[in-house]
């Protein structure tokens, strides 16, 4: 990273984008929902920290439901179950100071108006851009793409106005009746990117994070990416804290160590792309399941492309299935286009991938590990220099994966106890 400063706008819309490859039927709507939401916090000129809060919060609102089953549910329906993916989208968020406020607008971001009861639950405080988001939500998610949208405007309302007061705030849902009568309003919404129709966007981008930050928001990125299966609950945490040792004992900076962890965040990022039935699968995959899986380093290129700052994370996450052979996936790159960072997340990859335990096998032991990874070398797959520094510091560094893995457990856990 030439500069250690990342716009917080960024980030967010990466992690956002990430989301709705979740359900790709759906893949607009965190988009659809923070330009609404935005647009009645605009129209009812609340002041604009408060309408950038609502703007990353509908950005996020859904990222407790990581799931495409579950995802489809919510914008079909309102399921009896509803607030856990909205009070486990807060627990995750809740984990960095930069989202405290977004937590607690995401947490109830389905709660009912219940004629004014909808103000507190169970003793908290309910915002009222938790309201804002729920009308937003609920509003987006009845507009079907295969209709003429302004077609569809008079019976959305219809349906709206059905809840006002029982669901819905009632002043929120007079400013949707107003600023409803815009045709472009519904024009917007219905485009390829409605947020880009914000014309004073770069209002988002005045917020910044230094590498610290970085590292904390990005390993809310993982627990996304890892808690989706049962068998890869812990799997990034354990890859960057061994590519992070392992860049540390080959003299990396103090910089790139931490830009080293951050790539091992987000290394498998892509892997959000893949549907849940074969990221659960116990047996051999078919051919056509492994090229899916092969497709998951082509998504995180690309949704780390979205940050300009992120060019070596980017590289560094993205190639750990690349090859010195040439054989590796998605670019089939030589080995002399592939960096030493590149090397050592694939390695750091292999190694805690064999070695962690699964729900249906037990990890390699430290000799097994190495003779793995010893005729990968012979084979001309991965870097020999950083499986010598990995082999001359297994203990240790076998030591420190477990521990994060065991600590990423444990959070595991937590987020699936609801409610909060």
């Amino acid at each position: 990273m030439d500069n250690t400063m990342v716009s917080f706008y960024n980030i967010i819309l990466c992690l956002s984008n990430a989301l709705d490859l979740i359900a790709p039927e759906v893949g607009n709507h965190h988009k659809q929902v923070a330009y609404l939401a935005f647009r009645l916090a605009e129209s009812i000129k609340l002041p604009a920290e408060q309408q950038k809060e609502i703007f990353f919060s509908a950005l996020l609102h859904d990222i407790g439901a990581l799931s495409r089953k579950e995802r489809l549910e919510l914008i079909e329906n309102e399921p009896f179950n509803v607030n856990n993916h909205a009070f486990k989208g807060a627990k995750l968020l809740n984990e960095f100071k930069a989202l405290l406020n977004i937590s607690k607008i995401v947490k109830f971001h389905h709660l009912p108006w219940g004629n004014g009861e909808g103000t507190a639950y169970m003793g908290e405080k309910v915002p009222m851009a938790s309201h804002l988001i729920h009308l937003a939500d609920r509003t987006c998610a009845k507009i079907k793409p295969s209709r003429n949208v302004i077609s569809q405007v008079s019976n959305i309302l219809s349906l709206i106005n059905k809840d006002k007061g029982t669901i819905f705030e009632p002043d929120l849902v007079d400013s949707l009746f107003e600023l409803g009568k815009k045709d472009y309003i519904w024009m917007d919404l219905v485009s390829d990117s409605p947020i880009d129709k914000i014309q004073n966007i770069g209002m988002f981008n005045t917020v910044v994070l230094d590498i610290d930050d970085i590292v904390d928001i990005t390993s809310i990125f993982s627990k996304i990416i890892d808690f989706r299966s049962r068998f890869t609950v812990c799997h990034s945490a354990g890859v960057a804290v061994v590519a992070e040792k392992l860049a540390e004992h080959m003299n990396f900076s103090s910089l790139e160590c931490k830009m080293m962890l951050i790539a091992g965040y987000l290394h498998d990022l892509g892997k959000i792309a893949i549907d849940d039935s074969i990221l659960e699968k116990r047996g051999k995959l078919s051919k056509d399941e492994f090229n899916e899986i092969r497709m998951h380093t082509y998504y995180t290129y690309q949704l780390l492309d979205r940050i300009p700052e992120f060019n070596t994370i980017k590289i560094w996450a993205s190639y750990h299935h690349e090859k010195l052979n040439g054989m590796g996936y998605p670019f089939s790159i030589n080995a002399g286009d592939i960096t030493l960072g590149s090397r050592i997340m694939a390695v750091a990859d292999i190694f805690t991938a064999i070695t962690e335990d699964r729900p249906y096998r037990k990890g390699m032991d430290d000799e097994q590990a190495v003779q793995v990874l010893d005729k990968m070398v012979a084979d001309g797959s991965i870097d020999g220099k950083v499986v010598k520094v990995l082999t001359a510091n297994i203990k240790s560094i076998n030591e420190l994966r477990l521990s994060a893995q065991q600590a990423a457990y444990i959070k595991y856990k937590n987020f699936l106890d609801t409610p909060w």
